[in-house]
């Protein structure tokens, strides 16, 4: 498992599962001939993409961005149209590192799309219950209004069994929200309309996990966002403003999906200063 420093805050990505889906609407209106110059494409036009969440080690918390696809709670029809070739084993990592899912302490949600907030839940006994017992779950309050009450588009990714067993650890927050010394949550829209990103800064060093709005590098363009962005001019203005943020303070930022790197920094010419890479 790959792990980074920032300051005296510790991150390390677990293993949360794989999927495929279409490239075309991973960069939306972008054209092919240019996106996949940046980001390797298979035969079927899919791109692959992690679903790994981010430990956070801080002041005696162990703190999850994002919970991963889950195990066991997909059929096989929605593998199939996901393009999920690997299931998540967030509990296989944090027992390498000592812990157990009972030992998170509080989890930060970007958004509670699927393939965020599957991880959330597990099936024991037959039922859906928390997988994260202990935890405190925090997302913007515009986002757990649509988790639970979804439109007619947002219902096919916004899922009851991923929000009704733990609603009663759910911690909803408006505008901004200080997690725990050094770690913040900004609400941004965007991506969805209560999508919010993390900034995390410890002893002069910055890391700003950007969500689904840099869903990997390749997305480095203000004007590259998904088709799935529900509100894509909302995302470029937030683009443009964390990235040029990042580049202020010399940031890293972090990335969930990314599948060749887990966090790196660009200059101001958009050249790579810095990279952690996922091991093979």
């Amino acid at each position: 498992m790959e792990a980074l420093m920032i300051g005296k805050i510790t991150l390390t990505w677990l293993q949360g599962g794989e999927n495929n889906l279409d490239g075309g609407a991973m960069f939306g209106v972008v054209p092919k001939a240019l996106w996949s110059k940046k980001y390797d494409v298979n035969e079927k036009n899919q791109i692959r993409l992690r679903a790994d969440p981010i430990l956070i080690q801080t002041g005696g918390k162990n703190i999850l961005i994002e919970s991963g696809l889950g195990k066991g709670k997909l059929t096989e029809k929605q593998k199939r149209n996901f393009g999920v070739n690997e299931e998540s084993s967030v509990d296989e990592s944090l027992n390498k590192l000592g812990l157990t899912s009972l030992d998170i302490d509080i989890i930060l949600m970007t958004h509670m799309h699927f393939d965020h907030a599957s991880g959330l839940t597990t099936i024991e006994g037959g039922r859906v219950v928390s997988a994260f017992k202990n935890a405190k779950i925090i997302v913007t309050d515009v986002e757990w209004e649509e988790m639970r009450n979804p439109n007619i588009r947002s219902k096919n990714t916004y899922w009851k069994e991923n929000w009704e067993a733990i609603a009663k650890q759910v911690v909803p927050f408006t505008g901004e929200i200080q997690v725990v010394d050094g770690v913040k949550m900004y609400h941004t829209g965007g991506h969805s309309d209560g999508h919010a990103v993390v900034v995390i800064e410890s002893d002069g060093e910055t890391l700003v996990h950007m969500g689904d709005l840099l869903p990997t590098h390749a997305h480095q363009n203000v004007l590259w966002v998904m088709a799935y962005d529900d509100y894509p001019m909302t995302s470029i203005e937030q683009k443009q403003t964390w990235l040029s943020f990042a580049m202020k303070q010399g940031a890293w930022l972090s990335f969930y999906h990314d599948a060749i790197y887990r966090a790196l920094k660009w200059n101001h010419s958009g050249e790579i200063t810095e990279q952690l890479t996922i091991k093979k």
